[in-house]
């Protein structure tokens, strides 16, 4: 064993100790722990090398070791091993996910929040597609008196808005069926920024002896794809940090909450790259996060990215599980929504 290898083997023998217990760890516990073949004199050596590197830091209280942010960036990035699901926990994964009933994303994206937190023993933060990105799916028309519409608007990213509009006569489901198509054959695959002057012209020469439903359909329309470009935020979990000792100090645990207290914060935690992300300590740039690592990566409907969803927790966290956890529970997300929402529907 060259001196790379045995800083290396050292140096993950500690990062596994301390992700495991949340104690600092000496040269002799190494030593009789993990049988690598050398003297805790060599292990006590070396561990103060890496503390030089910036890999270890050692607490004032302890003569031990633990990771430093960089050390556990060289863990994450070239020694940890991505530990694969037991078919039992996959099973487990897909059943909490089907079990789920089909309703609109937001819905979805909440209970799916709830499982990755349960699963984690994390706080799931995710964020919604924002409408202002979205293209009409379908439009339909639903009586529901003499005097009231429905009014539904399905986006391509599985948003769903409802709006009751006011008629002056009656008018029959037939004949709604038949406006429905109109607008469908009008609106289908446009974003808001595409319903333009043109467009709305040929609505209304359309909708001709349909006055009093073509002047409520224009605003309530905008109004529904143009209500914000921000995306909403879900989170579940916000007290699992206090299982963790790293938060029995107080003023710890109350900047992790005032963290999770401001959404916009949050939101720009989670990273919209390819993969999965993982940004540790000082990575988080954001005020309040630097004690932490996040998690996250994308979720879609037939490839196209929707949102984003993560695990946020201290620095001392299972990534190897977390990354399987999460990458299980994303792919079975996107097959949902790919059912939900197939390309040609």
């Amino acid at each position: 064993m060259n001196i790379h290898e045995r800083k290396i083997k050292i140096l993950q023998a500690i990062i596994d100790y301390y992700i495991d217990t949340a104690e600092p760890i000496g040269s002799r516990t190494i030593a009789k722990k993990y049988n690598l073949g050398i003297s805790s004199a060599t292990i006590r050596n070396e561990m103060a090398d890496l503390e030089d590197m910036g890999y270890l830091e050692q607490p004032h209280s302890s003569s031990g070791r633990k990771p430093s942010n960089k050390g556990y960036r060289l863990y994450v990035d070239k020694l940890m091993q991505v530990s694969g699901l037991t078919q039992k926990e996959k099973l487990l994964i897909r059943n909490k996910i089907l079990s789920i009933t089909l309703q609109e994303i937001d819905t979805i994206l909440k209970q799916v929040t709830a499982i990755l937190s349960d699963l984690t023993k994390l706080t799931c933060v995710a964020k919604s597609p924002s409408v202002k990105k979205s293209s009409i799916k379908y439009v339909q028309l639903v009586s529901i008196d003499i005097n009231s519409i429905l009014l539904v608007i399905i986006t391509n990213n599985g948003i769903i808005k409802n709006n009751v509009i006011r008629i002056r006569k009656d008018v029959s489901q037939d004949v709604l069926a038949k406006l429905s198509n109109i607008l469908n054959a009008r609106l289908k695959n446009l974003n808001c920024d595409q319903i333009n002057l043109e467009v709305i012209n040929n609505l209304k020469n359309d909708l001709k002896g349909y006055d009093d439903i073509f002047n409520a359909i224009i605003p309530v329309l905008y109004d529904s794809l143009n209500s914000t470009d921000k995306s909403e935020i879900y989170m579940e979990g916000t007290t699992n940090i206090f299982s963790y000792p790293e938060y029995n100090d107080i003023e710890r645990a109350r900047e992790f909450l005032s963290l999770l207290d401001n959404k916009e914060k949050v939101s720009s935690l989670l990273n919209s790259g390819a993969g999965i992300s993982v940004k540790i300590g000082t990575e988080n740039y954001i005020e309040g996060a630097q004690d932490c690592s996040v998690v996250s990566t994308i979720y879609s409907i037939n490839g196209r990215p929707l949102g984003e969803i993560g695990v946020i927790g201290p620095t001392r966290m299972h990534y190897s599980k977390i990354i399987s956890l999460m990458a299980n529970v994303v792919k079975e997300l996107n097959s949902m929504l790919d059912s939900m929402y197939p390309e040609d529907g």
